[in-house]
């Protein structure tokens, strides 16, 4: 029994001697191991766990589909969304952190052993909020190496789809077996197979799906028809040639040719794209006719492009209308050549799907590709041989050198790519000249009628703006800048609609610009600045609306609010100033916040600038403080008659840099605030207009001076617009050398008819004291001996001199004719 028992004990004490050694921060550990996660925690784990059974699903399809670069684009993109969602996760225990991060930080750290224990309420708190803290971390941990996976395969993606297009390029193939006779044999199995699945097809659908495939063409049709007429009639007069005009300008010549591509185009594009929509819809497709169906619908739509592209550019039919300056014949011969290899690379292209969909052997597809290079090689050669221009001889005359050369080393290359078995490189090459090319140039195109528009003068030469200038009577000024605005929006359009095609062609996927997209639009991050252009066009919108509220709220305060309560023009326009500039600081401060701009870090800057700002914005901080203290104190008003310094005038506007005065001679002046709360101002109209206005007077010594001093006090006294109090006043003011001077001061209700009074008076006086016989000395003025002005032309000056001296002369020499001559006397020598 007594063994039994000592058994017993040194159990209990192997099995305490952990937490002994361990101390309660362990304790706490195994708690929060042993505690299941429970709320957030566990519905974030759930998901962390979904996501990373996904995750492991899309790895193991990038091996299984390594060569397929359009499934590795798809995979990349539902990987983002998989990175995006992880993240998501992490984020959605941040309000939780926060909190338990405050909660800990008010509990503060457990007492020292030496102190007093803490209430147990407390403790059991601050270990709960540890164990989910460190539930919470965990999370955390498994999403971050859940994203850091995510990433990874997205770089592997990245990886492979190089190495695909590497391959492409630089693989190598042996064309002897393309060659031989059995490719000719599996060419007529192919074709055979090819037309029976078509017949099969086509005949199961005009039995079964015949009404469809009609509703559906029809209303194809009808789309098509629509944008077609509609077109013409809005943008006619922009895409056809008028063979009547014999020199059309070079913005028409442009607009034609550009339109005239577009339009056509996008009208059978949108047909296309409703014939497969509505067949589709209606079932009327099956999965190998539908890929077959496309195919030919683009290099249709691409062939067709291309020929309506090299006839606008060359227009063979209408030399005036022609942007190359060629002649017809070998426009001619260059729109079939152009039209020629688009015809072979189409045809290229849709045996390639109908090769890949009918399991052809490879030597077929080495076979076709290698044919298709040679013969555009060939052509582009003949294009640069061309000789399109003529002399004034008569003679042919080739390309430019540079161009002619450049044609025979883009031909010359893609044969001699062929020929050595790299029939990728030269299909991708041929590719690129002949479809890039077509973009390019009608790209080009347009960005050059673009900029004709926007020119000086452009759009309102252009029939469109000849047309609406005479139904909305519009001036020269806002056609061109409605030209402005149409030529932005036609570069906008150009970037929008032939970038994705330029993409396209150099290998990347729907899904690559689907992904650049999202990014520009969510956020694009460069170094430690994100840049999102949802976030900046949100801005825009809220500023905006937030000036225009504010715009609105100031009308309203001034009509509605301001002038019904009779408040004083200063005041009201000084609420409005104040008023307006807060609405614009609160309306740019949300829009900043909106566009997602951290303020923070805009304090940070301000503060790092505030030393540079401070002196060299010094004066216009100096201004804006006393504009604002001009605004408080309101020592003036708009409408007041103010002097300050040489500048006398009536207040017009007062803002918080500076303040308009108008003379009376009408200059309005721009008096820095500054100057006016340091200097000295005066305020004829202070409080109130009323003034005092002097006009002094002489008498001729021996005049009645005492009958002169009550005529200027009678009339001073009855002039209407002269206050009886206080009253008028005559002082005698001084012997003059001349005259006994009087001045006259009377008293105004308003000062500004200062002018007036003053006139009415001295016409008074002259009257009054012609009656009394008093008389106004003049002093006696200086007579200046008028001269003639001194001649400025000196070269005229010159040629009169010359002129006199000639006539004096000649006068003299027909003097000395006409005198008698005296013999002469002899030499007394």
């Amino acid at each position: 029994m007594f063994l039994r028992w000592i058994r017993i004990l040194v159990v209990l004490l192997l099995a305490a001697a952990p937490l002994v050694v361990a101390g309660p921060g362990t304790g706490v550990a195994q708690g929060v191991q042993q505690q299941a996660p429970t709320g957030l925690v566990a519905d974030q784990q759930a998901v962390l766990q979904a996501l990373t059974k996904k995750t492991d699903g899309f790895e193991t399809q990038i091996r299984d589909k390594a060569e397929d670069d359009g499934a590795l684009v798809e995979i990349r993109l539902q990987l983002e969304d998989l990175s995006r969602k992880a993240l998501k996760s992490a984020l959605a225990f941040r309000p939780r952190l926060s909190e338990i991060n405050g909660r800990l930080e008010q509990l503060g750290n457990p007492p020292p052993e030496d102190e007093a224990a803490e209430a147990d309420i407390v403790t059991d708190e601050r270990n709960a909020l540890k164990s989910e803290k460190a539930q919470i971390n965990v999370v955390l941990a498994n999403a971050e190496s859940l994203s850091l996976r995510i990433n990874g395969l997205i770089e592997k993606i990245g990886t492979l789809r190089s190495e695909l297009f590497r391959n492409l390029l630089t693989k190598r193939y042996v064309l002897t077996d393309a060659l031989s006779g059995e490719v000719i044999s599996d060419a007529g199995k192919e074709a055979d197979s090819f037309f029976n699945a078509v017949s099969s097809w086509l005949s199961f659908a005009l039995k079964f799906k015949f009404q469809a495939m009609l509703v559906a063409t029809l209303l194809a049709l009808t789309a098509a028809a629509v944008l077609m007429i509609g077109g013409r009639r809005l943008f006619g007069r922009l895409f056809v040639a008028d063979p009547n005009v014999i020199e059309p300008s070079y913005l028409g010549r442009l607009s034609v040719a550009f339109w005239s591509t577009l339009l056509p185009t996008a009208a059978l594009a949108v047909f296309f794209v409703a014939t497969f929509f509505f067949f589709d819809y209606y079932g009327v497709l099956r999965g190998d006719i539908g890929i077959f169906l496309r195919t030919f619908m683009a290099v249709t739509a691409i062939i067709f492009c291309v020929n309506r592209l090299a006839n606008a550019a060359l227009s063979p039919g209408l030399p005036n209308w022609r942007l190359i300056p060629v002649e017809s014949a070998p426009a001619r011969w260059l729109v079939h050549l152009a039209t020629a290899m688009a015809v072979v690379i189409g045809i290229n292209n849709f045996l390639a799907v109908v090769n890949d969909q009918m399991g052809s052997p490879l030597s077929l597809t080495i076979a076709r590709s290698f044919i298709a290079t040679i013969i555009v090689g060939v052509l582009l050669i003949l294009m640069g041989s061309v000789r399109p221009f003529r002399s004034h001889t008569g003679d042919w005359r080739p390309w430019p050198r540079w161009l002619r050369y450049c044609a025979y080393a883009l031909g010359l290359f893609t044969i001699g790519a062929a020929l050595f078995g790299y029939i990728g490189l030269a299909l991708f090459v041929s590719l690129q000249v002949v479809v890039t090319g077509t973009i390019l140039v009608t790209a080009y195109i347009g960005f050059l009628s673009a900029r004709a528009i926007g020119a000086e003068g452009g759009f309102g030469s252009s029939s469109a703006g000849a047309w609406l200038g005479q139904k909305s009577n519009l001036d020269e000024t806002t056609l061109d800048q409605f030209g402005l605005a149409v030529s932005i929006g036609i570069n906008l359009l150009i970037v929008l609609v032939f970038l994705p095609l330029i993409l396209f062609m150099w290998g990347f996927q729907f899904g690559d610009i689907q992904a650049w997209g999202y990014k520009l639009a969510t956020g694009l991050t460069i170094g430690s600045v994100t840049i999102s252009i949802t976030g900046i066009l949100t801005g825009i919108v809220v500023f905006v609306i937030g000036y225009f509220v504010t715009r609105w709220f100031q009308g309203w305060l001034d009509d509605s609010v301001m002038a019904r309560g009779r408040v004083d023009t200063g005041v009201r326009n000084s609420i409005r100033l104040i008023v307006g500039y807060a609405g614009v600081a609160v309306a740019g401060l949300v829009g900043i916040s909106a566009a997602g701009i951290d303020l923070s870090n805009l304090a940070l800057v301000a503060g790092a600038l505030s030393l540079g700002i401070g002196f060299g914005l010094q004066n216009v901080v100096s201004n804006f403080v006393s504009g604002l203290i001009l605004l408080a104190e309101r020592p003036f008003k708009v409408g007041d008659w103010i002097v300050a310094g040489d500048v006398s005038g009536t207040v017009k506007k007062i803002s918080v840099r500076a303040t308009e005065i108008e003379t009376f001679q009408r200059q309005s002046v721009i008096l820095p605030n500054s100057n006016l709360i340091n200097g000295a101002v005066g305020n004829w109209t202070h409080r109130n207009k009323l003034g005092r206005v002097e006009i002094k007077v002489g008498a001729a010594y021996g005049s009645d001076i005492k009958r002169a001093h009550e005529v200027l006090l009678e009339i001073a006294r009855g002039h209407p617009l002269v206050l009886k109090n206080p009253e008028p006043f005559v002082q005698f003011v001084n012997f003059g050398t001349a005259a006994l001077e009087f001045e006259i001061r009377v008293f105004l209700a308003d000062i500004l008819n200062g002018s007036i009074v003053q006139n009415d008076i001295r016409f008074a006086i002259i009257d009054a004291f012609a009656k009394e016989n008093i008389e106004i000395p003049s002093t006696p003025r200086a007579t200046v001996e008028k001269h003639a002005p001194w001649p400025t032309d000196d070269d005229k000056i010159e040629a009169d001199f010359a002129e006199e001296t000639r006539i004096k002369a000649e006068a003299t020499e027909e003097y000395e004719k006409k005198r008698p001559k005296r013999p002469r006397k002899p030499d007394p020598n």
